[in-house]
Formats: C-alpha cells, sequence, structure tokens
C-alpha cells in the first residue's frame, strides 16, 4: 500500500534540488529533465549548476548555500514567481568526514550538523508555505542508512543522518493529512565525491545515476521511504533489531573497528 501520492507522470512537474551540483543531486535533476520536468538546481558551485543548465535546457539554476539564513526562503520565492509553484523540493545537501572519539573536532562536527540537518530545516522554512497553500506536493530528504544506528568512523556523520530520518517520519505524521507527500531516502554507499575520501572497501557501491534510477522508482511506488541497493540495505535494517550487545559485537566484528 503506497504511503504517499504515487510520482509518476513528471511532464511539467517543478521539482527543486538542493545539493544537485554534483553525485545523487545532479543525478537525479538529469533523469527528473529527461522525463519532462521543470527542474530547479541549487548549490553554491555555480559554474557546476550553469554547467547543468547548458546540458538541461529549460532548467533554472539558483546559486545559494543552503547554511545561510534567508537563502532558500528567496529561492522559493524566485521559483514560484518562475514556474508558478513547486511540487517537489529534494534536500541532497551533505558533507562527510570520517571521524572518530579519538580525534574529536568540534568544528568538523557542527559543519556536518550545519549542511547536513540544519539546511534542510532551511528548506522547509522556504517551502513548506507554499506547499500547505498549494494543499499538494512532495518534500524528500536524503538521509543514509548510516542514520539507522552508530557505526565507527561516523561520529559527524551519522547523528545527523539519524536526525533527518526522525524529521522526516514527524513531517509525515502532519502532512500526509494534509494530502502532502513526505520521504526519506537512506542510500548504501553510493560513488560522489563525498565517499571518494573513504580508505575501505564499500559493499555493494552503485553510481549516482543508478541511485537516481532508485529514487524515482520509490517516488513512483508512493514509499516513504526509498533505500537502496536492497542487497545491501536489508542486512543494514536487520542489525537495528539485534539487542545492544550483539549489535556492538557485529558491527566491530564486521569492521575490524
Amino acid at each position: 500500500m503506497p504511503l504517499n501520492p504515487r510520482l509518476t507522470d513528471w511532464r511539467g512537474r517543478v521539482v527543486w534540488i538542493v545539493g544537485a551540483s554534483s553525485g545523487i543531486g545532479r543525478a537525479t535533476a538529469s533523469a527528473l529533465h529527461a522525463r519532462g520536468a521543470q527542474v530547479v538546481v541549487t548549490a553554491r558551485n555555480g559554474p557546476a549548476l550553469q554547467a547543468f543548465m547548458a546540458l538541461h535546457p529549460g532548467s533554472l539554476a539558483i546559486a545559494a548555500d543552503a547554511c545561510t539564513p534567508g537563502t532558500l526562503r528567496a529561492a522559493a520565492r524566485q521559483i514560484v514567481a518562475a514556474r508558478g509553484r513547486i511540487d517537489v523540493a529534494m534536500y541532497c545537501a551533505g558533507h562527510y568526514k570520517a571521524m572518530r572519539a579519538m580525534d574529536f573536532d568540534l568544528d568538523e562536527a557542527l559543519q556536518h550538523q550545519q549542511v547536513n540537518y540544519v539546511g534542510a530545516l532551511f528548506l522547509l522554512d522556504a517551502v513548506l508555505p507554499h506547499l500547505l497553500a498549494q494543499g499538494d506536493g512532495h518534500v524528500s530528504l536524503v538521509s543514509s542508512v548510516a542514520g539507522y544506528r552508530g557505526l565507527p568512523q561516523s561520529l559527524g556523520y551519522g547523528p545527523t543522518k539519524a536526525a533527518l530520518i526522525n524529521l522526516a517520519q514527524a513531517l509525515y505524521l502532519d502532512l500526509h493529512p494534509r494530502g502532502l507527500g513526505v520521504s526519506v531516502i537512506n542510500p548504501g554507499f553510493v560513488r560522489t565525491q563525498l565517499t571518494a575520501q573513504n580508505d575501505f572497501a564499500m559493499p555493494a557501491l552503485i553510481s549516482p545515476e543508478t541511485a537516481a534510477d532508485k529514487i524515482l522508482e520509490g517516488w513512483a511506488a508512493g514509499r516513504f521511504e526509498i533505500h537502496f541497493p536492497k542487497r545491501f540495505t536489508w542486512w543494514m535494517k536487520a542489525l537495528r533489531h539485534l539487542g545492544d550487545g550483539l549489535y556492538f559485537t557485529a558491527v566491530r566484528r564486521g569492521t575490524g573497528l
């Protein structure tokens, strides 16, 4: 049973992706453009956005820092003025650096919080008034399986992704009765600039283009949680149900950390 209105026909839909200069965000924007969506891409990297527009005629680029108060609110007003509405808003901006307690870096931890979580709050501040006034639309937050439970080297990253999962669940309870869709996207390992930092073998690593296809499949099916690749994420889901002692033992043995 779908938990959201199914998103299948993208022709003419206005889709705003924040964090679209590379990786999953850019691949999703490209896939949506190919299906007829009116794509709006936002990121700090202006040249990358201009390059996207050149390859995707009719798209709109708005350079903005998601972590700066007021910038996404202004961008949302610009989109509504230019396109008339916002049908889907996706938060895909992300920051990652491996961190363990022995090398705790407060500034780095706060940077994770600002980019991965606070930026999502700024997006909600920008789009919720428009979506509620429309009476329809969809909000999608890109989290990670790293948000399911604590993992080694994820002291900065994991807690922010856990916060996004909780945020999406709370949003769904409030917005679903009003006719709005909410989804949370929990990828495993995707080949991006962020995961390129990892110095370990990443199981079931997939391309951003494959990730984008899975996201569109999830929206078409009306799913609340969209997780992939299943051959990896089902194992991560299973670990959530272990007691603490068994979980810590399994993770230590699996990672060697």
